[in-house]
């Protein structure tokens, strides 16, 4: 592995993408950053680590954002005082990521990491899919939840995510131009995932040359 690395993660919810990516970083010996980003999210920024929390992951139909990011991208950082509260938080998270992956190689899960990340030679995106009968299993067994129950919170949480990913990037959410590599977790297995997230990572540095 390069001296830096950084494999963000996207999942379908029930394709094992947070095991996945803790997997993962256990065997690059670097951490992983799920829930963890909010925390380090709400250091940097100062704001409450609470608010972080409440907007995980979740949409905004605010048409203001267009105008927010445009006002962002040129460095006019001072209307990120006048911000609604779900911006704010949003553009921590997006600064936090950048910071990160600036420092040290790491796994991170979700939360529009890789469009962050996306003009950065390090980084390696990963999007986890699997069948909605192999998700419904898994969500059964970890939430003790019936068929219809899973498969209600698998959909739920899919759309969630969907929303904020494509809300708040300029891509869309599970579809295969948006990641470097997509892998089914059904087919494949956790580990047999792993391994090819590692093989990609191998076959990207050798084709591209240690001096990115």
């Amino acid at each position: 592995m390069d001296e830096r690395t950084v494999i963000t993660i996207g999942r379908e919810f029930g394709s094992g993408g947070h095991e996945i990516g803790m997997k993962l970083a256990e065997k690059l010996g670097i951490k992983c950053y799920d829930k963890e980003l909010l925390e380090l999210a709400a250091k940097e920024s100062g704001l409450c680590e609470e608010l972080f929390a409440s907007q995980d992951e979740k949409p905004t139909n605010s048409f203001l954002y267009s105008l927010v990011m445009d006002t962002y991208s040129l460095g006019y950082t001072n209307s990120y005082v006048d911000m609604p509260i779900n911006h704010k938080v949003f553009l921590a998270q997006f600064d936090a990521i950048k910071k990160l992956a600036e420092r040290e190689s790491c796994v991170i899960v979700g939360r529009c990491a890789d469009y962050a990340l996306e003009d950065n030679p390090y980084a390696v995106s990963v999007f986890i899919k699997a069948s909605l009968d192999e998700r419904v299993q898994r969500i059964k067994r970890i939430y003790e939840l019936n068929d219809s129950k899973a498969a209600d919170l698998i959909q739920k949480t899919d759309k969630r995510r969907a929303s904020y990913y494509n809300y708040y990037s300029s891509k869309k959410w599970g579809e295969a131009k948006s990641y470097n590599l997509c892998i089914d977790s059904g087919l494949v297995g956790i580990d047999g995932a792993i391994d090819m997230i590692l093989k990609f990572i191998e076959l990207k540095e050798k084709n591209m040359g240690k001096d990115i």
